[in-house]
């Protein structure tokens, strides 16, 4: 185990040394309020709430403060990612002025941001406008933090949206013939682009699915229909396993590159789902992550990690996507380690021997 928190340590530490070098890849920077710096900011903030070590707390508070201070990016569905750890850690802090800020974005989310057909939430970045197009990477980054929000503040409508959401895309973003997820839906064409099921994509299901259970603690018929689907991708996902534990960027297309980050997000959901007794997955979960940290380096940099990918028309798309070191690389890797450390308490063993 030792071992094991040396790397949790050294991925960790080598995305904060990035803070204010001029020359760092925009996705590798923590300097950014942007989507991958939002995946890291989460999982230092579920570090916290595993460990209680302060520290974490500290880094997210001087991080805000920081950006914040700097002043804060156009809204849209990327940007809305830190405000996840931000809602937690307002709460937890009983930060007046912070949480008013994620009440205020939460109702930009709910009144202002652009809506497909069927009211979904449009995947707007900060440069592509991807009118009538539904993403699963929309899960990860935006409804979540609603979800979120809607617990915090009492809201029922901002809980039921989030909801929504969640039904919405999984209607036209599973495919109910493999059970894996494609990565986009275009009202416009009617159609899923490419037609690809993309691990990162799929990933933002099977992680997204488990912190929305727990977040927003649904029931009913939502809980079911969310569960049902996320046990039906984990079949699907298990199916296409790569021997090393990792996944192939195009699921089940065994030419196609070996993607980390990925694999460390199907990891995290499938160590979850077991732990929270959704899904028969640990087996699968444990293999995945013994891959996952079979790619870190020994400076703790996630390697083989597919760089910000769009929604694309053919699987060249996919391929062409040149891999890099990234903040979300190293956060879904110390995300998913939350969830190693908690199933190898409970079994007695660590699954990354």
């Amino acid at each position: 185990m030792s071992t094991q928190i040396g790397i949790k340590e050294r991925i960790i530490a080598r995305l904060l040394e990035t803070a204010g070098m001029r020359d760092c890849d925009d996705h590798f920077s923590i300097d950014r309020w942007e989507w991958p710096q939002g995946i890291a900011l989460y999982a230092i903030y579920l570090d916290y709430r595993k460990t209680g070590n302060e520290a974490g707390l500290d880094t997210l508070r001087a991080w805000f403060t920081r950006r914040i201070a700097a002043g804060l990016p156009e809204r849209n569905v990327n940007t809305t990612a830190p405000l996840l750890a931000l809602a937690f850690l307002a709460e937890h802090d009983g930060n007046a002025a912070w949480m008013d800020l994620c009440t205020a974005w939460a109702e930009w989310v709910m009144t202002a941001m652009p809506r497909t057909e069927e009211r979904g939430l449009q995947h707007i970045t900060s440069n592509l406008v991807n009118e009538g197009e539904l993403w699963a990477d929309t899960l990860f980054m935006t409804v979540l933090f609603l979800a979120k929000m809607g617990e915090i503040a009492g809201r029922r409508d901002w809980a039921d949206e989030a909801a929504y959401q969640f039904l919405l895309h999984a209607k036209y973003l599973a495919d109910p013939e493999s059970g894996l997820w494609f990565h986009g839906w275009t009202f416009k064409g009617r159609n899923h682009f490419g037609g690809i099921h993309w691990a990162r994509g799929n990933a933002w299901f099977t992680a997204g699915a488990v912190e929305y259970l727990e977040i927003a603690r649904p029931v009913g018929a939502v809980r079911s229909f969310i569960a049902e689907t996320l046990r039906s991708q984990i079949r699907a996902l298990s199916a296409v396993q790569d021997e090393s534990g990792l996944w192939n960027t195009i699921l089940g297309d065994g030419k196609s590159y070996l993607e980390t980050s990925g694999s460390a997000a199907i990891a995290y959901g499938m160590l979850k789902a077991s732990r929270l007794g959704i899904a028969d997955s640990r087996a699968a979960g444990e293999k995945a992550a013994r891959g996952v940290l079979a790619k870190v380096d020994g400076n703790g940099i996630v390697t083989g990690v597919s760089h910000g990918t769009a929604v694309g028309m053919d699987r060249e798309h996919y391929l062409g996507i040149r891999l890099s070191s990234t903040a979300y690389g190293q956060g879904l890797a110390y995300l998913m380690l939350q969830e190693v450390d908690g199933d190898a308490s409970r079994a007695g063993t660590s699954p990354c021997r």
